[in-house]
């Protein structure tokens, strides 16, 4: 396909995996002017079914006959994370440009694999992270950037809420790698290094387990970053801290809270707090990332998460479970320890 081509209609596009996130991503496709929801495809094909009438699109039970009957662009995967590499595999080899669901993978070696593979077939691969894609977390570091809040001392990020994990994937480390702490930390790790820069080291702890779940349900992390930012992120399923800003950074000069319905700052000596944004919309946020990835196929942007990000979200997580069995800090960094 000519790049002129391209730019003339949207990228179609396979998903696989027709789960709960899954259907978010449909409501995405609607809305984007750059790209297309052309087939899904599931295991279960029912479910493949399901969501393809509801995306007004084809279903396949398997990967390998959605590439064989459909010409598509690129994959979006939303499959269990242990699934990444062999799924991931299939459609790079298949000269499709892929995005693939945040954690990419469960270990630092599947991840480089997986990029490594990309880059040699020449195609676009990265990893999903919504939260970057939030309009209000954009304009916080716009606004983190310039200056007004001084020198970035402490940074804070809160992804809890009570949901019951007993019967889902995600606390199947088999499957997931593990509990919270690769779950919604990939998220908060992504959201940390998009402030702060790259993390040097992470201690991770786990809270009260209150499901009966092979993993953690509860945990919190501290990090350093490079730039000697301290930073906590508090991780739950199993309780909600009830706050309405997930994202908190205290400068010398003033704070700035990232929140679910607004978002807001104030600069030391103002009465009154400044707000921005309108919050947080998952269906604006996964838009936007779909919209980046096709644009970055056809070379009109750069990917606000590239290959190298993904690759270090995966290691922090790795080094924070090391953390966690340990107890002690361990270096986020791999360079670091050489």
């Amino acid at each position: 396909m000519s790049s002129s081509s391209q730019t003339k209609r949207p990228l179609r596009f396979g998903l696989v995996g027709a789960g709960a996130i899954a259907q978010a991503y449909v409501e995405a496709f609607k809305r984007s002017e750059r790209a297309e929801l052309a087939a899904i495809a599931d295991c279960r094909l029912a479910a493949a079914e399901a969501l393809a009438e509801a995306a007004e699109c084809a279903a396949f039970g398997n990967v390998a006959s959605m590439l064989a009957e459909m010409q598509l662009d690129a994959a979006l995967v939303c499959t269990p994370p242990a699934t990444h590499p062999e799924v991931c595999a299939e459609l790079v080899d298949a000269g499709l440009h892929v995005l693939c669901e945040k954690p990419l993978a469960i270990s630092v070696a599947a991840a480089e694999e997986m990029i490594a593979r990309a880059d040699e077939r020449g195609v676009l691969f990265t990893m999903a992270s919504k939260f970057r894609y939030v309009p209000d977390v954009a304009q916080a570091k716009s606004i983190i950037t310039s200056g007004v809040l001084g020198e970035l001392v402490l940074f804070e990020n809160v992804f809890t809420g009570r949901v019951d994990m007993t019967h889902r994937w995600n606390s199947a480390p088999e499957i997931s790698g593990g509990g919270v702490l690769i779950d919604n930390g990939t998220h908060s790790v992504d959201v940390a290094r998009f402030f702060l820069g790259e993390i040097a080291e992470v201690q991770a702890m786990e809270g009260r387990r209150i499901q009966s779940l092979p993993v953690e349900d509860t945990a919190k992390m501290f990090l350093h970053s490079e730039g000697g930012v301290l930073g906590s992120i508090d991780l739950s399923w199993s309780v909600s801290k009830e706050l309405p800003y997930y994202i908190a950074a205290y400068g010398s000069a003033g704070t700035l809270l990232v929140g679910w319905r607004d978002s807001r700052y104030r600069r030391s000596g103002d009465a009154e707090w400044t707000i921005f944004g309108s919050g947080y919309d998952k269906h604006v946020a996964f838009t936007r990332q779909v919209d980046n990835f096709a644009g970055a196929v056809r070379g009109e942007e750069p990917l606000l998460v590239a290959p190298e990000d993904a690759l270090a979200s995966v290691r922090v997580i790795e080094a924070a479970y090391r953390s966690l069995e340990r107890g002690v800090w361990e270096s986020a960094n791999p360079l670091a320890s050489m």
